[in-house]
């Protein structure tokens, strides 16, 4: 078949102006200022280590704050979080993109997923905030990437890896709540991707990486909406800059606190569930 050919009227098309489809200015804002004022002075009660290429599961009840924190050198991270009561309540990237963007930062809200579609946790701190955008349209922690897996990671080179970052959440997800593999694994889900830099090439589309600017002591913080599980990975491509399921890129831990804050934001309550009457959803 010939290749269709570009109607008269294409410039015309391509030139109708695009506009933002979840304008987030009804969102209830967020209370920054407050929330800076009950991170300061919180106490550290718990601490996670996350070794290379492995991951870990940390609990952080509402109205606590979460630290991700590199530590000895460049590294992300793949962070899943769930309900920590109800499992099936778990972080939505596709509808956090939608309303924040392909990258969060402060101010920036975890959704979870329908039916529930509230708030999980919010970003409070952002040591990376100053990077932005660079000349190729990359930024810092995205929820555009799937996560590594060793299903792709075969499909592209054949091989079996086996500490993607998919393999890595579902392992410390069973050891923690005792589910079997094969169970736990429906549970791992698309990821915030702590400290990636990553966006998308303007000529094909796709998505693309880059070394990360992230260096020891830059840290992510969130404050917990509602009880949550996390699970974090220490992604095996290290920094990200060539490759993501590699035992040759240099890796490094990072460091998960959970922090108690003396006292909680004036009027700050957990989040209800979505109001929209569930089952309706059809």
């Amino acid at each position: 078949m010939s290749e269709p050919a570009e109607p008269v009227d294409a410039a015309a098309r391509r030139a109708v102006r695009p506009v933002v489809c979840y304008p987030p200015e009804t969102l209830p804002p967020v209370d920054l200022p407050g929330f800076r004022a009950a991170l300061d002075g919180a106490e550290r009660i718990d601490v996670v280590m996350v070794p290379p290429r492995e991951a870990r599961c940390f609990m952080a009840p509402a109205g606590h704050f979460f630290r991700i924190t590199s530590v000895g050198g460049p590294q992300v991270g793949d962070l899943n979080l769930w309900h920590a009561r109800e499992l099936g309540e778990r972080f939505f990237s596709g509808k956090t993109r939608a309303l924040h963007g392909t990258h969060v930062t402060s101010g920036c809200r975890l959704w979870s997923v329908l039916p529930y579609l509230r708030p999980m946790a919010t970003v409070v701190e952002d040591s990376l905030e100053w990077y932005g955008r660079d000349e190729f349209g990359c930024g810092v922690h995205d929820v555009i990437g799937t996560r590594c897996d060793p299903y792709t990671n075969r499909l592209l080179s054949g091989g079996d890896y086996h500490h993607c970052c998919h393999s890595n959440l579902i392992r410390a997800f069973a050891a923690t709540t005792g589910m079997p593999i094969s169970e736990a694994e429906g549970y791992v889900h698309d990821v915030l991707n702590v400290f990636m830099c990553t966006g998308f090439d303007r000529q094909t589309g796709q998505y693309i990486m880059k070394a990360s600017p992230v260096r020891p002591g830059d840290a992510l913080t969130c404050f917990a909406e509602i009880d949550l599980l996390g699970a974090l990975s220490a992604c095996p491509g290290g920094d990200c800059s060539a490759q993501h399921s590699s035992d040759t890129a240099e890796c490094w831990p990072l460091m998960v606190e959970i922090l108690k804050p003396a006292a909680l934001p004036e009027g700050w309550e957990q989040p209800p569930v979505n109001a929209y009457p569930r089952g309706h959803g059809a």
